[in-house]
């Protein structure tokens, strides 16, 4: 297959839909030769912030030196964005030539009456097979969706385990309150390892510890074990001190946006320091800062234009929307604010509606492009409730030209929502901005 083909191939494996489990992702990394067995991991989990930490954390080990995979999801224009070393994405040739390597391999599971593996899981077992191949130091691995059932939990072991926090997201699969969420994704964690977490909910803390008592594993708590305190929060980034397990750091700085982003560096900083402590793994502190500052996490509170200011931001739950609206009232300054909102429709729309739409004079509602949009129109009814000017566009690059043709210049015009919506977005605004 040459690289569209491969494309049209997974997005083949869509109609698999999402089916929890690790029977399939098993038997596969079985028929592989299992090349996970060869990686040492950094397994990160968690309903928010578990991308930006695993950014940090990848930026870090490769600041000291060290070939580092990266596993995330979802991508925002390419399935090669999801598989990288070093903050190369996986090269398109290589993409499409382990695709056309595994598909005799799916073929053989299903003419052996085994289900097929999902999407998710092939992309998985694609990107270990190509860190094993390309022999990596270190590999990052950000779960996809909870934490035991996930596709990413077929690795046997891992040296450090991260829950960044715990919050209701995905109800429909990990059930319907905080405690079993928080059963589901401190699944990732393994006997006798290294788990870090900044949960504070105390259903979600308890079901935590009681996991690492279990499983005789050592868990380190932002907010507890570690301490940070934040001494800027800007459109500059973020400047903090913590106090961690190896020592005091001052003036630590990031260039994401966000309160929120603080949080997720100090977890950062916890799993580099458990790297040091318990592996003796190599990093500098001029490392671990030159890699805090260089993390990139596109779509999440970027900026794309200052006149009028326009910012993209993926919160697409209710926990992403409380850290926007906090960070919108204290980061930004603005006149008015000009909402352009999409979301799918298996996520807590009304929630997230009552956070965020109160805040905005205009709001545009356009549609994700993505087949679990579901009835999009609906939203505009549950906005109308906050706000009296509401347009409805489907269209989502004439929605964000709607904004930006309706916005002074000290307005500021915040698309949110769907990242499949964002990613759209934030593709327009490269071009015409």
């Amino acid at each position: 297959m040459n690289y569209q083909q491969s494309l049209e191939f997974v997005n083949q494996l869509t109609k698999f839909g999402i089916n929890l489990g690790l029977d399939r992702i098993k038997e596969l990394m079985h028929r592989i030769g299992s090349p996970h067995e060869k990686l040492r991991f950094i397994h990160i989990g968690g309903t928010n912030g578990k991308g930006s930490v695993s950014v940090m954390v990848a930026n870090i080990l490769k600041e000291a030196g060290y070939r580092v995979g990266l596993f995330t999801s979802p991508h925002l224009y390419s399935y090669c964005e999801r598989i990288s070393i070093n903050g190369n994405p996986i090269s398109k040739e290589r993409f499409a030539e382990l695709l056309t390597w595994f598909k005799p391999i799916l073929k053989s599971m299903e003419a052996e009456d085994f289900e097929h593996p999902t999407e998710f899981e092939v992309l998985t077992a694609v990107a270990l097979k190509f860190f094993a191949d390309e022999k990596v130091d270190l590999a990052v691995l950000e779960v996809g969706l909870g934490g035991a059932i996930d596709s990413t939990n077929v690795i046997n072991s891992s040296l450090v385990s991260v829950i960044t926090n715990v919050g209701m997201d995905h109800l429909q699969y990990l059930g319907d309150n905080i405690t079993a969420v928080a059963n589901i994704k401190a699944g990732i964690i393994k006997e006798n390892g290294f788990v870090v977490t900044a949960a504070r909910h105390p259903d979600a803390l308890s079901v935590i510890s009681r996991k690492c008592k279990d499983k005789e594993a050592t868990l380190y708590c932002v907010g507890r074990d570690i301490t940070f305190k934040e001494r800027e929060a800007s459109l500059n980034g973020g400047i903090f001190d913590l106090q961690g397990l190896l020592g005091f750091y001052k003036g630590l700085k990031i260039t994401l946006l966000g309160r929120h982003q603080l949080e997720n560096a100090a977890v950062a900083v916890t799993v580099i320091e458990t790297l040091k402590r318990h592996y003796s793994i190599k990093i500098t502190e001029y490392d671990l800062r030159r890699g805090l500052e260089k993390a990139f996490w596109p779509a999440r509170l970027e900026i794309m234009n200052k006149d009028p200011m326009v910012v993209i931001d993926g919160a697409h739950n209710i926990d992403g929307a409380i850290s926007l609206r906090k960070n919108l009232e204290e980061i930004f300054s603005y006149r008015h604010l000009i909402l352009v909102f999409g979301m799918l429709a298996d996520k807590e729309r009304e929630k997230v509606v009552d956070e965020l739409a109160p805040l905005a004079t205009v709001a545009i509602v356009t549609k994700p492009n993505n087949p679990r949009s579901g009835q999009w129109q609906s939203v505009a009814e549950l906005v109308r409730k906050h706000v009296s000017s509401v347009e409805v566009i489907e269209s989502i690059s004439e929605a964000v030209k709607r904004a930006l043709a309706i916005a002074s210049p000290c307005d500021l015009i915040c698309v949110t929502g769907s990242l499949y919506m964002v990613a759209e977005a934030r593709q327009l605004l490269k071009n015409i901005i």
